[in-house]
C-alpha cells in the first residue's frame, strides 16, 4: 500500500540527478546559504571575520542579498528590525569570539521584543572545541554558553551533514510563537572544507501553531460576556501575530476600552472611540484598569513599563493570553491562556456574547481628558510641539524606530503610530544605539517607503559608523538626532534623585558636518522648522540626517506616590 506522503518523499529524476552530481567548488558555507535560501530568506545581515570567511565566500555563489554593517551589534539591530517588519527570521552572519559577543546586546533586545533573528556564527576549528586552552584566535572555552541565557535556542554543528538540519531547526525555533533570536555556531574548518554533499533545496521548517485550550477560552468568553466594566490591554503579541483586526472586532463586540502597551503600539486604532491610546505611565489610566471587573491582557507580560512601574494592582479578574510561558501569570494571578494572540482572539470572537455599554466611550474620553489636563499643567509645550511636528512630517504607513531618548519616552505614550507594526523602539531591553541601525534594517526590508530613526546625541554615538552603511546601500532612512549635549534622561534622573548629575555631559561632534563627511546630507533644524526640514528629508531619496539642538523634559511620573 502506498501512502500520499511516501510519494512526496520520493525524489524526482531531476532531484536525483542533482543530488548525485552536485556542482564543484562548494564548501560548508554553501550548505549554510543554500539552506537559508531554501527556507525563504532573501536578505542577510552581518560582518565578516576570519573564521566565518567560508560563509561569506559562499554568498557570492548564492542569490542572497548581503547588507553589511560596521559593528556586529548594529547588524543585530538591523536584523531585529527586518524580522519585526517582515515577520521572517532575519539571518545574521557573525564571526567567532569578539564578533559574536559584540552582538549580545542586540540579541537581548530581540529576545525581549520577540523579534525573529537567526544568528549564525563561526567557531574555532573543531580540534579546539571542548574547553581546552589551545590558543586559537578568538577562542572561548564555551562560546555558546555566552548566548544560552539570551536566545531561545542554541544549535551547535560538528560536521557538514549537520548544517542543513541545524539551520532549519533554528529557523523553526525563531518563528514559533513566541518569536525570538536563535543561535547556530559552526567551526571554521567545517565551513571551509570542500563538500560533496547535494545542494540543499527545500528544508522543512514550518513553525508550529500555538493554539489555546478550548476549555480556557470558553471560561474567558463567559467572564467577558458577563462583565460590567471589561477592559483590554493589548501588547506586542497582537502586533507580531497580525491580530489587530481581530482585536478591534472583539473590543467592539464587547464595548471594551483598549489600551496598548509601548511594545503594542498600533495594535488598536488611536482615534477609535474605545481607544485609551497608550498612556500607561499615568495614574488615571492605572485607576481605570484597576477598576475593570474583567481585564483581558493579550500578548503582554504586564512588565515594569506596562504596569506603571509595578504600581498597577488589578481588583477584578484577569485573563492573560500570552505565547511566552515565562510571562504567563508572572506578575499577576490570572486565567492564563498559553497561546498565540491571533488564535486565542479568534476563539474568543467565536464564543463571546455581544454586550452593549453606552458609557464606555464616555469613560475613555474622561480619562484621556484627565491625562491631557495633567500634562497641560506642566509647561511642556516644546516637547508636545516637537512630537506633533514629527507626526505630521512622517508619512502614514512609514515605520519609525526610536532609541532610548526623551522624545522616544514621550512617543511611547503620546505618538499615534497610524497603523500596526509601524513604530518600534528598544524598550524591550532598553539598550542605547537601536534607532538608526534598526531603521536601516527596515529600509532593507522595504526600500519603497521612507523610514524614520530617532536618537539622542548619546545614543547616536553608538551607531554613527552606520552612516557609511546607509550611504553604501543608499537606504531611505532619515535620522533625527535630538542633541542636548549629554544623556538627557539620565541627567533628569540624577538631578531629581541627587540634586545634580554626574557623568551625563558629552563632548559631541558637529553631526551635520559628520554626516556630510560620509556623503549623507545633513541639516541643523529648530523646533519651528523641524516639520518642514523632516518632511523634505523624508521625501528625498537615500539617507539624510536632521539635527535638532534642544533640551527636552519628561512629563512628571505618577508612580512615585
Amino acid at each position: 500500500m502506498t501512502h500520499d506522503h511516501d510519494l512526496e518523499l520520493r525524489p524526482t529524476e531531476e532531484q536525483t540527478e542533482a543530488a548525485l552530481n552536485p556542482p564543484p567548488g562548494r564548501n560548508g558555507g554553501d550548505l549554510v546559504v543554500e539552506t537559508l535560501a531554501g527556507l525563504g530568506a532573501t536578505t542577510v545581515f552581518g560582518l565578516p571575520g576570519q573564521h566565518a570567511l567560508g560563509m561569506f565566500d559562499a554568498l557570492r555563489r548564492s542569490s542572497l542579498r548581503y547588507v553589511g554593517l560596521r559593528v556586529e551589534n548594529n547588524a543585530g539591530f538591523a536584523a531585529d528590525a527586518y524580522g519585526r517588519i517582515t515577520g521572517e527570521a532575519a539571518p545574521l552572519l557573525l564571526s567567532t569570539g569578539p564578533g559574536a559577543l559584540t552582538s549580545l546586546a542586540a540579541l537581548q533586545e530581540a529576545a525581549s521584543a520577540s523579534a525573529p533573528v537567526l544568528a549564525i556564527s563561526s567557531q574555532i576549528p573543531t580540534a579546539g572545541l571542548g574547553g581546552g586552552r589551545h590558543g586559537y584566535l578568538h577562542e572561548l572555552p564555551d562560546q555558546s554558553a555566552s548566548f544560552r541565557g539570551v536566545v531561545k535556542s542554541v544549535h551547535t554543528v560538528r560536521s557538514q551533514s549537520q548544517i542543513p538540519s541545524a539551520v532549519a531547526e533554528a529557523w523553526r525555533s525563531a518563528l514559533t510563537a513566541p518569536h525570538g533570536p536563535v543561535w547556530v555556531e559552526i567551526p571554521q574548518d567545517v565551513l571551509l572544507a570542500e563538500t560533496s554533499l547535494p545542494v540543499v533545496t527545500a528544508p522543512d521548517a514550518v513553525p508550529g501553531e500555538l493554539a489555546p485550550r478550548v476549555e480556557l477560552t470558553a471560561v474567558a468568553a463567559d467572564l467577558l460576556s458577563r462583565a460590567e466594566r471589561p477592559a483590554i490591554i493589548a501588547g506586542g503579541g497582537v502586533v507580531r501575530s497580525d491580530a489587530s483586526g481581530k482585536l478591534r472586532q472583539l473590543a467592539e463586540k464587547l464595548d471594551a476600552p483598549v489600551v496598548t502597551t509601548f511594545g503594542g503600539k498600533g495594535a488598536f486604532p488611536w482615534e477609535h472611540p474605545l481607544s485609551l491610546q497608550s498612556w500607561l505611565e499615568d495614574r488615571y489610566m492605572t485607576d481605570l484598569l484597576e477598576d475593570a471587573d474583567v481585564l483581558l491582557v493579550v500578548g503582554s507580560g504586564l512588565g515594569e513599563l506596562s504596569s506603571n512601574y509595578h504600581t498597577f494592582k488589578p481588583r477584578g479578574r484577569v485573563v492573560q493570553i500570552e505565547a511566552d510561558l515565562g510571562k504567563l501569570e508572572s506578575n499577576h494571578p490570572a486565567l492564563g491562556i498559553h497561546a498565540d494572540a491571533r488564535l486565542a482572539l479568534q476563539a474568543l470572537l467565536e464564543t463571546v456574547s455581544e454586550r452593549t455599554d453606552a458609557t464606555a466611550p464616555e469613560r475613555v474620553r474622561d480619562v484621556l481628558g484627565r491625562i491631557a489636563g495633567r500634562i497641560a499643567g506642566q509647561e511642556l509645550t516644546l516637547e508636545q510641539d516637537v512630537l506633533a511636528s514629527v507626526r505630521r512630517a512622517l508619512p502614514a504607513g512609514s515605520p519609525s524606530f526610536w532609541d532610548m531618548t526623551i522624545l522616544a519616552y514621550w512617543a511611547w505614550s503620546a505618538f499615534d503610530p497610524r497603523g500596526a507594526n509601524t513604530m518600534h523602539s528598544a524598550q524591550g531591553a532598553g539598550g542605547l544605539g537601536y534607532g538608526f541601525p534598526a531603521a536601516l534594517g527596515a529600509a532593507a526590508a522595504d526600500p519603497t517607503r521612507p523610514v524614520l530613526a530617532v536618537s539622542g546625541d548619546g545614543g547616536a554615538l553608538y551607531s554613527i559608523a552606520e552612516l557609511a552603511t546607509a550611504r553604501q546601500y543608499d537606504l531611505p532612512v532619515t535620522w533625527l538626532i535630538v542633541d542636548d549635549g549629554g544623556y538627557g534622561i539620565l541627567r533628569e534622573y540624577m538631578t531629581d534623585a541627587f540634586g545634580q548629575a554626574t557623568a551625563t555631559e558629552l563632548t559631541r561632534p558637529d553631526y551635520v558636518a559628520l554626516a556630510e563627511s560620509f556623503g549623507v546630507p545633513g541639516v541643523r533644524t529648530s523646533p519651528e522648522t523641524l516639520e518642514a526640514d523632516l518632511t523634505k528629508a523624508l521625501a528625498t531619496p537615500g539617507p539624510s540626517v536632521v539635527v535638532l539642538p534642544a533640551v527636552l523634559r519628561m512629563f512628571a511620573p505618577t508612580h512615585l506616590g
